[in-house]
């Protein structure tokens, strides 16, 4: 089983960036999945979650309109663009397979990408 965020980087206040995740070990479009982040001295919060199929949808409330989560189960690739980001954007994000939805891991935690928005 493997989980393998990049994608990330240092961009300023407004700017875009577009996350991808490539899972492996498991067959990936029996999986809702997940983007979760951690901002240094917090906890690992759920930002967007995307169902199996990619008909649903969840979005944190402090990325609604500015986050859009997107999935291609061909790829086995769950992916997130961010737009308009903000200084509190900056964290590890990474993504997840969802036990629960929206909001709980199964537990597996592959490498993150970091994302630092300057101000």
């Amino acid at each position: 089983v493997q989980l393998q965020a990049s994608g990330g980087g240092l961009v300023q206040t407004g700017d875009y960036l577009r996350l991808s995740c490539a899972a492996s070990g498991r067959t990936f479009s029996n999986y809702d999945m997940g983007w979760f982040r951690q901002a240094p001295g917090k906890e690992r919060l759920l930002v967007a979650a995307i169902s199996r199929r990619g008909l649903r949808t969840y979005y944190a409330d402090s990325v609604k309109g500015r986050f859009t989560i997107s999935r291609d189960n061909a790829k086995n690739t769950v992916y997130l663009q961010m737009n308009s980001l903000k200084f509190e954007d900056t964290a590890v994000y990474y993504c997840a397979w969802i036990r629960t939805w929206p909001s709980e891991p199964d537990g597996y935690w592959g490498q993150g990408t970091l994302v630092t928005v300057s101000s």
